[in-house]
């Protein structure tokens, strides 16, 4: 695709996917692959396809991944694509962020096998159900909504089980991650909720604002332990006095590494430890579990 031909409103077919969908070449060389009602239909590579007739361009940065999408199209009823991007840009404008590109892909090939099942008449349970639900609300509730575009778009009624599936792939885009990973990070915020509700005697309210910030912290921090990439922080002194005066809090800290080490073989350093001893303070607060002062 030339600037002419985009300043001229047209583009230029390189490669037919299907009947509504197309590739085309940016002026850089990179693959754009796009959408529209019929716009392949008895084209070849060479027409021109008309701006207007396009609905949808999907402008995957990485090679790999666009080539993926593409053999995933020759394989797939065009009609998963079309629901997986209803999906994600609903995500997307109920949480007010982009999420990984990637997710196009997984999502639109979690879906297919999802039908699949259904019609072979094979129960998937979902085990983290309870947790995804308690631990990423709006993604779940946007799992949900899944479901009834799914139910509306392609007349299959899946099972509440898969909107718990599909929340972990949008948790999974926000953070850029695997989804062999994100099932691990529920896993040990799981571990972790339950050391401190033990800790504190209390049930943590799930409803709260409070408890909504320290599940983002341990969402992030489980991405931080996938990638072994822990925060940077050479301040003594303030882990030091963190350690001194939040003394209840890092006791309930240093017991969720114990725990993480003999369940997970994970290791938190004392930067994670510092920030983890100040989120738990904070929760305690809210709870009013804290003995003591600011």
């Amino acid at each position: 695709m030339t600037e002419q031909e985009q300043n001229s409103g047209v583009y230029r077919i390189s490669r037919v996917i299907g009947n509504n969908f197309v590739s085309t070449v940016d002026d850089g060389g990179k693959e754009v692959i796009l959408r529209g009602l019929g716009i392949g239909f008895k084209k070849h590579a060479g027409d021109l396809v008309p701006a207007q007739q396009v609905e949808k361009i999907y402008d995957l940065r990485d090679p790999e991944k666009s080539s993926r999408l593409r053999e995933l199209l020759a394989d797939v009823p065009p009609e998963f694509l079309d629901v997986s991007t209803e999906i994600i840009e609903t995500a997307e404008n109920r949480i007010g962020r982009r999420l990984s590109e990637n997710i196009y892909i997984t999502l639109t090939d979690h879906i297919c096998f999802a039908v699949e099942r259904l019609r072979s008449g094979v129960c998937y349970p979902n085990h983290l159900l309870w947790e995804i639900t308690n631990f990423y609300p709006a993604e779940f509730a946007i799992g949900e909504q899944a479901l009834e575009i799914i139910d509306k778009r392609l007349g299959f009624s899946l099972p509440q089980d898969e909107a718990g599936f599909i929340a972990l792939h949008i948790v999974n885009a926000e953070i850029d991650g695997k989804m062999a990973d994100m099932v691990r990070i529920t896993e040990v915020i799981r571990k972790i909720t339950s050391v401190v509700q033990d800790y504190y005697g209390v049930t943590l309210n799930e409803q709260s604002l409070d408890y909504g910030r320290f599940i983002t912290h341990l969402k992030f921090l489980g991405q931080r332990i996938m990638q072994n990439r822990y925060v940077a922080d050479d301040d003594s002194e303030f882990q030091n006095m963190i350690v001194r005066r939040y003394q209840r809090d890092y006791q309930c800290a240093e017991q969720i590494r114990e725990q993480l080490r003999e369940a997970f073989a994970i290791q938190l350093p004392s930067e994670e430890m510092t920030f983890l001893t100040i989120h738990l303070h904070r929760l305690a607060l809210s709870m009013g579990t804290t003995e003591q002062k600011e």
